[in-house]
């Protein structure tokens, strides 16, 4: 992968005249945007005036699902492309997308057939509760979506000795539990770095660059800015598509569009030490509803940690997007709900993090009930724009692929190109070389193995993380890249070393944050953060006074931002 300097030195060479195709905004789906078009053999420029994927991508409740809440307002459509999504995603991702049991708990029989009926027919806005009755009905909808490209066991009621001998904290209040299969997406930004690369494989002429703002429209001409530099760019793009989430609105008026359509609210999350919840909720997933009827859920991360969430609180300014007081209450009185005794501590939280949804503006409908659904508006040219613009308003991880296709397409037709291929069949990144069957992985594991001298549960690990791409990590890690960071020793300095040179990384933060999951595990030391800045200084060229500079920065964002309380040495 070209690193940073490179993709500038060719955007800053592109020809007068070029008219490239730009994208602004580098989460998920401006990214499988780059990736659809580089497929047909399209180039695009791609940006982010941060990281890829930092924004409301990197702050998902980590699953990609179906869908099953949004049966209650009539969206079928959603559900099904969800549910589609969500099993090729399986096949397309295997490394990084595992399936998940899911256990829907219900505090009644019969409750809310007649409100999910009015919810159903738009005749009623707010969500109430649903028994289990209603969580039936829609689960029989939801395995007949998924029908034709089924990868998972269809759901079942658990009988009730069976779930509290598996749950016995789960609340007496419960009357009844189905259990159904959704999936993990064990780390969302290397699945976009890995699109990314896929992108450029296939269309070398593709260009994707983070920290790179659109600053303004003038004379016919965007102006971008490099973040780190404070260089300015001219481009005369032929047409630009605006996939820049929560930030849509902002990044419109500066291509000259005054036009209001975003209405985010924020979800937050917590990462808890919590070894007892953990053990009971196993590899499964709680996925439960609130007195205020809102959807939240649990699950285990490891045999330590779990993580709790969602929020879904109105919320304006993506800039300032963290968890509240307020939230941290309500998810842990959310969790006494189901759990009781459960009894959450601020003590026991060792991340925090929070998106915003980037929803289509609807005034004061009940949040819960805004669409997830997503929506291009088309922006044609005008006297001070030469230009057309697409704006992308919604969209989610688990349909970011089918998304990005829905808008691709749009753009061939304005391009008058013929679409050549599909994503859909498509594995990503890292999958493609990774074995399909058993004997195939412990084939691939010994031969790793062999050809590094890395211990077996080392390389099994490696692959886990990186896929096909374990044998390249696992030679650098082999090569003097043996010394461990992080608590309990969870990454490899030639881990880092691979990271630095091969996944376009600007500033530490985007190693410690998104290139490794060190805050997420519960593994991220002051130790840590300083040995990966003294690796990333030495990829990077960074002199002291820069190395410096993002230690401090770092430290200050895990801190202040994802309330990260401790960084002493390990």
């Amino acid at each position: 992968m070209r690193n940073r300097e490179e993709v500038l030195r060719q955007l800053s060479a592109l020809p007068d005249g070029s008219a490239p195709i730009l994208i602004v905004g580098g989460g998920i789906n401006g990214i499988g945007l780059y990736r659809d078009l580089a497929l047909q053999g399209v180039p695009a420029v791609l940006i982010d005036k941060y990281d890829f994927c930092s924004g409301t991508s990197a702050a998902p409740s980590r699953l990609v699902h179906g869908g099953l809440r949004y049966l209650e307002t009539g969206e079928f459509e959603l559900v099904q492309e969800s549910v589609i999504e969500r099993n090729h995603l399986l096949r397309n991702a295997p490394h990084l997308v595992k399936p998940i049991p899911v256990w829907v708990p219900a505090f009644s029989w019969l409750g809310g057939i007649f409100s999910a009926g009015l919810r159903f027919l738009k005749l009623k806005k707010r969500p109430g509760a649903k028994g289990i009755l209603v969580v039936k009905l829609g689960l029989v909808f939801f395995d007949r979506f998924g029908g034709a490209s089924q990868t998972m066991p269809r759901h079942r009621l658990v009988p009730h000795a069976e779930s509290r001998r598996r749950m016995p904290g789960l609340s007496d209040k419960v009357r009844a539990v189905a259990e159904y299969f959704d999936a993990r997406l064990l780390h969302p930004e290397r699945l976009a770095l890995e699109l990314i690369k896929d992108a450029e494989r296939d269309c070398p002429r593709s260009l994707a660059i983070p920290y790179v703002s659109l600053e303004e429209t003038r004379d016919g001409v965007v102006r971008l800015k490099d973040g780190i530099t404070g260089e300015m760019f001219a481009m005369d793009p032929r047409l630009v598509i605006n996939c820049s989430g929560a930030w849509v609105d902002d990044v419109n008026r500066r291509l000259n569009i005054d036009k209001r359509l975003i209405g985010g609210t924020r979800g937050s999350h917590l990462i808890m030490r919590r070894p007892d919840l953990a053990r009971q909720l196993d590899d499964g997933m709680l996925y439960f509803e609130t007195k205020d009827f809102r959807a939240c859920l649990v699950y285990a991360l490891d045999s330590q940690n779990i993580l709790l969430g969602t929020t879904d609180i109105r919320a304006s300014d993506p800039e300032a997007a963290s968890c509240s007081d307020e939230e941290i209450d309500y998810l842990f009185d959310a969790l006494e709900q189901v759990l009781p005794g459960a009894r959450g501590q601020r003590s026991e939280i060792v991340f925090a993090y929070a998106g915003i949804r980037p929803l289509p503006w609807s005034g004061d409908t009940t949040t819960g009930a805004i669409s997830r659904d997503h929506a291009l508006h088309e922006f044609e040219p005008g006297s001070d724009r030469p230009f057309p613009v697409l704006t992308l308003v919604g969209g989610k991880w688990t349909t970011y692929r089918a998304c990005a296709e829905q808008i691709c397409d749009a753009v061939l037709k304005r391009l008058a190109i013929r679409r050549s291929g599909s994503t859909i069949l498509q594995a990503i990144g890292a999958a493609r070389a990774l074995p399909t069957n058993e004997i195939g992985s412990d084939r691939a594991l010994e031969e790793i193995v062999n050809a590094s001298g890395l211990e077996r549960q080392l390389v099994a690990k490696l692959l886990r993380r990186y896929g096909g791409a374990a044998g390249q990590v696992a030679a650098m890690v082999a090569d003097g890249g043996r010394q461990t960071l992080g608590r309990e020793g969870q990454y490899h300095e030639g881990e880092i070393r691979w990271v630095a040179r091969n996944e376009r990384v600007t500033r530490l933060a985007d190693i410690v944050l998104r290139r490794t999951l060190l805050p997420f595990e519960n593994a991220i030391t002051g130790d840590a953060i300083t040995g990966i800045a003294a690796i990333a200084a030495r990829e990077l060229g960074w002199d002291e006074a820069r190395r410096a500079e993002e230690v401090k920065l770092t430290t200050a964002l895990l801190t202040q931002h994802h309330r990260v309380k401790s960084l002493a040495a390990a």
